[in-house]
């Protein structure tokens, strides 16, 4: 065990599903070398030594994950460097390779300033608790001292030689836009288009870590104007659109409106419900009152569950859901796939759908979904060290005045006869996030007044 040094190390960056931080600011190349220590000490003492580490196409990535492998290598364990790539092949190595763990270096959707960490051992999640034990490691110093060693190996033709072990040919001829956001998905995208039916268009598929398009957030739909225009100008079936790690799917139909995972997830199902029918599906408290009422009329079993990639991959296989995601765009199949959230392999799986002759057109199945008015996430913010205490106290206030409400992940209020609004924590970035839903547009600005005026009894 090493000597405590904690003056480096600011705790803000521990999040419930990964790591976080503002590079050079709240994260450096020194916390990431220790938390590489750390991390490589909880494999080693589970009896494991191979860890996988990647990185997306951020400035600060190069830096810190030489840093984070340095951490791990000095704790003992056996570093395989597979060099930039998307969050999913990182996560496809450590699946694909039993007994090894892995590390990505990632914001992910964050602005180009942030950055972090997801980790995942032997298949499974690291998060939660995890995380915060690996930073009462560092403050304790407790590391394992080692001669690991590290080595380069490349996944990629491995990783794409996957995603298309499921994909049907022979089709629909579609045309698809791909806006690969300068950023994972770039190094991916090209070569997989290649190996598919139908006239695919590219945008933005060189990787810059400044993201000169846009932000690598593919759930805000002022990023997907881009894209929005580039189906309509290539009278395309439908768009696509990736985060910064290419965990994350948006999705445009062929008139250029942003389709929200709680409506996708249904249109995945029904394929999966033929060979598994009755299954469980999982969907985020942020997801719209299609999700379950899409499921149960399929014959499916709709589970709401907490915002976190991590958590709905945890419910998943404590489940056994065959799918899972949330309206941020992070979508996990496991019926035929490893159960972790992979853009990517979800857009392969899109086109199966779109392409198959025996299914209704995407476009006549979206249309048939109800059509209901809802907000998209909106962001207040809100300190990191402040936020979960101002959910805790609209929860206490709430409860003082008689109100029932869902308290899953946040504060899920749901009203007889207008809709529902959500106020939860980020776990991400320092904000609070809320999203309303109604079925008509005047119940809806009702909805989005109490939303504020709740937060503002909270927090002035």
């Amino acid at each position: 065990m090493s000597s405590p040094d904690t003056g480096f190390f600011d705790k803000t960056i521990l999040r419930a599903a990964d790591i976080r931080g503002v590079a050079g600011l709240t994260l450096s190349p020194r916390t990431a070398e220790a938390i590489g220590r750390a991390f490589g000490s909880v494999v080693l003492r589970k009896g494991l030594r191979e860890i996988f580490v990647g990185g997306d196409g951020r400035l600060s990535t190069p830096e810190l994950s030489s840093s984070l492998m340095r951490g791990l290598a000095s704790s003992g364990a056996d570093v395989v460097d597979i060099g930039l790539c998307p969050t999913p092949m990182l996560y496809f190595a450590v699946c694909a390779t039993p007994g090894t763990a892995g590390v990505m270096v990632t914001a992910s959707h964050n602005p180009k300033e942030y950055n972090g960490f997801k980790m995942l051992i032997d298949g499974a999640p690291f998060c939660g608790g995890d995380i915060d034990a690996l930073g009462r490691m560092i403050d304790a110093g407790d590391f394992e001292t080692g001669a690991g060693s590290v080595r380069r190996e490349s996944f990629l033709a491995r990783y794409v030689d996957r995603l298309l072990a499921d994909y049907r040919r022979g089709g629909r001829g579609l045309t698809v836009v791909w806006d690969c956001g300068n950023a994972t998905a770039g190094a991916i995208v090209p070569t997989l288009v290649k190996r598919l039916d139908g006239r695919h268009v590219l945008l933005n598929e060189w990787i810059d870590g400044t993201f000169p398009a846009h932000a690598p957030d593919s759930s805000k739909p002022e990023n997907l104007r881009g894209l929005s225009e580039a189906v309509l100008r290539e009278k395309a079936d439908f768009g696509l659109a990736f985060d910064g790690d290419s965990d994350r799917l948006g999705v445009v139909d062929s008139r250029g409106k942003m389709v929200g995972v709680d409506n996708l997830l249904p249109i995945f199902a029904e394929e999966i419900l033929k060979s598994r029918p009755g299954a469980v599906f999982i969907a985020d408290v942020k997801s719209g009152k299609s999700f379950s009422s899409e499921i149960e009329r399929l014959g499916g079993r709709p589970l709401i569950w907490k915002t976190g990639h991590s958590f709905i991959k945890q419910k998943m296989r404590e489940t056994g859901a065959p799918l899972g995601g949330e309206m941020s765009g992070h979508i996990c199949f496991a019926d035929k796939y490893f159960g972790f959230d992979d853009a990517l392999y979800a857009a392969v799986q899109l086109l199966n759908i779109a392409g198959d002759r025996n299914n209704a057109p995407l476009q006549d199945r979206i249309d048939q979904i109800p059509e209901t008015f809802a907000t998209p996430e909106i962001a207040v913010p809100c300190p990191d060290a402040e936020k979960f205490a101002v959910v805790e106290k609209i929860k206490t206030a709430l409860t003082r005045d008689g109100v029932v409400f869902d308290a899953t992940d946040g504060v899920k209020r749901t009203f007889p006869t207008t809709g529902w609004w959500l106020i939860r924590a980020s776990n991400t970035s320092p904000n609070l996030v809320c999203r309303c839903e109604s079925d008509t547009k005047a119940e809806l600005e009702t909805l989005k007044k109490d939303v504020f005026a709740t937060i503002n009894r909270a927090y002035p």
